[in-house]
């Protein structure tokens, strides 16, 4: 039941129940003093009858009290001590015997006992009510009874005469009782739609202009919104910083709940799952193959974290850690170590080709000197074994200042300082330092570079570029063969082509010529003095330029870097 008819429906029960509870007051004070006014009168009529009788007997007892039951329109009856009736004004002489023994009536018994007694029943005679009143007399007792039709037809028109207007008091009340139930439930109905609103996150109108309890309320409402709008506000914000902060952590993220189902999946998770973006993510036990990785999720449900561990998921390898969240379920993190891991087996490398490079020429040197250390030698074998050392001193002192070159390069000690270079005297400035042994291998240098153009780029990187590709072309052209270098503006800066007729490189290895140390063929670079750090010396010069280097070569026709610089804006 909606409030308006609830109010409504209380109203007129008020005042049906006011109504009839003035009918059942009026009827019992109206009833009561009748019968106390019936009582008065039935009470002196039976004195005087007590009075009158007397001592009279027989047929004279009879006449007088059929004759004052007439006169009265009371019934009258005398019975003796014993309770016999002699004389009743409702029957004749000849039923008096007929008639019950009255000893035992209430009102008889107490006249009997010498005290007015008094009795309203059911006539057993007649079949009416009445009211009875007994005193005694000499020899029994007198009674008069009279029936109460008037005192209940009295009391009738009076409960009529109420009834008619509480019904006249309903009628209004009603009218009344509907107007004010509307009147009151209007603004809290208005106050319901209000909380609907917000129940439904849409914003409400409330009107908070009344004075009232109602006004209250709805400013204590107007209020309430104002906060939930501002903290949902914040909650949301919170939510958006806290998903965006998830999807943009680069370890990948799972969110269990307390079932085990995923709720929380973000791209990373994904990337290292190989699982699709946006689709929906499998049960949590078939995210990892691995079991000691599915025991950690199964503990981390339980309540207990567990232990980092490395687990693989096909091509990357990540630490997972899982922990129990405080309202149940769990969160799970993956860590991709697969770069740490290619890092450290980088240094592991790097390491052994390191001491593999310096153990070589070290082995020759000492192995000169401790000749050289013993027995005098002919000078001119003297002088052989002197050369070697100091050549391989040489190839020591170029590898370490290669590898310092190369690790202040990686580490940031060292960044570029761009200007504006005429290339083609840099070139022949470069190409100078390596012509001797062009020359003695019969190399052929031709420089397409046209007299104005221009590099930017830093003056030593610029020269230590050049020198460390045009010595690999020296060092791995056979006799006779050829080396050209050119140079053409390209999108946004210059390309430098050098490209040589040499041995060439299979295209299995290609990729990786730029790696430190990496070599194709090992044995034949050490022979001919390289130490395996000139390429990747020359990308990651060129790209601290912000330009890149390529490369292009096939086995046995040769090989073409190209290297691009931007030009100054964008360097």
């Amino acid at each position: 039941m909606k409030l308006p008819a609830k109010l409504f429906t209380s109203y007129v029960v008020l005042v049906a129940a006011s109504t009839v509870a003035l009918v059942l007051a009026t009827d019992r004070a109206l009833r009561g003093r009748l019968m106390r006014e019936a009582s008065a009168e039935v009470t002196r009529e039976t004195a005087y009858l007590a009075r009158a009788v007397g001592t009279l007997r027989g047929s004279d007892l009879d006449s007088l009290v059929h004759q004052l039951g007439r006169a009265t329109g009371h019934r009258l009856t005398v019975i003796t001590r014993g309770g016999v009736v002699v004389a009743d004004s409702d029957f004749p002489v000849d039923q008096l015997p007929t008639l019950e023994n009255h000893a035992a009536r209430p009102e008889f018994r107490e006249a009997l006992a010498g005290r007015t007694g008094t009795d309203l029943r059911r006539s057993v005679s007649t079949g009416r009510w009445e009211l009875k009143v007994a005193m005694p007399i000499e020899g029994g007792a007198v009674r008069v009874s009279t029936p109460l039709p008037q005192v209940d037809a009295v009391v009738a028109d009076a409960q009529n005469a109420v009834l008619l207007g509480g019904l006249l008091a309903l009628a209004v009340g009603v009218v009344l009782a509907l107007g004010f139930a509307r009147e009151v439930a209007r603004p809290l109905l208005r106050l319901r739609e209000a909380a609907q609103s917000i129940a439904r996150g849409e914003r409400p109108v409330i009107d908070v202009r009344g004075r009232d309890e109602v006004g209250d309320l709805s400013r204590a409402l107007s209020a309430l919104e104002e906060n939930l709008t501002r903290r949902m506000g914040e909650l949301e914000r919170e939510r958006s910083e806290m998903t965006a902060l998830v999807a943009s952590m680069v370890e990948g993220v799972i969110a269990l709940d307390g079932s085990g189902t995923v709720t929380t999946l973000n791209p990373a998770a994904r990337r290292l799952l190989h699982l699709a973006p946006g689709g929906p993510p499998p049960p949590a036990l078939e995210l990892f193959r691995q079991r000691p990785a599915r025991e950690a999720l199964e503990r981390a449900l339980r309540g207990a974290p567990a232990a980092e561990l490395q687990v693989e998921l096909e091509d990357r390898t990540a630490m997972l850690s899982a922990d129990p969240l405080p309202g149940g379920g769990a969160v799970l993190v993956l860590h991709d170590i697969t770069g740490l891991k290619r890092l450290e087996t980088v240094r592991r490398d790097f390491v052994a080709n390191v001491s593999h490079e310096l153990k070589t020429p070290l082995t020759v040197i000492r192995g000169y000197a401790e000749t050289l250390a013993g027995d005098p030698l002919p000078d001119a074998e003297r002088r052989e074994f002197v050369a070697k050392v100091l050549a391989n001193a040489r190839r020591m002192q170029q590898l370490v200042d290669d590898l310092l070159d190369l690790s202040r390069i990686e580490s940031g000690a060292w960044s570029p300082a761009p200007e504006r270079l005429a290339l083609a005297p840099l070139l022949h400035d470069v190409w100078s330092g390596l012509a001797p042994r062009a020359a003695a291998a019969h190399l052929v240098f031709t420089a397409r570079v046209p007299a104005d153009t221009i590099l930017f780029a830093d003056p030593q990187g610029a020269r230590q570029v050049l020198v460390n590709v045009l010595d690999n072309s020296v060092r791995y052209t056979p006799d006779g063969g050829s080396i050209t270098v050119t140079a053409s503006p390209a999108a946004g800066g210059l390309r430098i082509e050098i490209a040589d007729t040499g041995i060439g490189i299979p295209g299995e290895h290609l990729p990786r010529i730029f790696e430190r140390f990496y070599r194709v063929d090992p044995a034949r670079s050490r022979e001919l003095g390289g130490t395996g750090l000139g390429l990747s010396i020359v990308k990651h010069l060129v790209e601290a330029h912000g330009g890149r280097v390529e490369a292009e070569s096939r086995l046995g026709t040769g090989t073409t870097i190209r290297l691009f610089f931007p030009e100054a804006r964008r360097a």
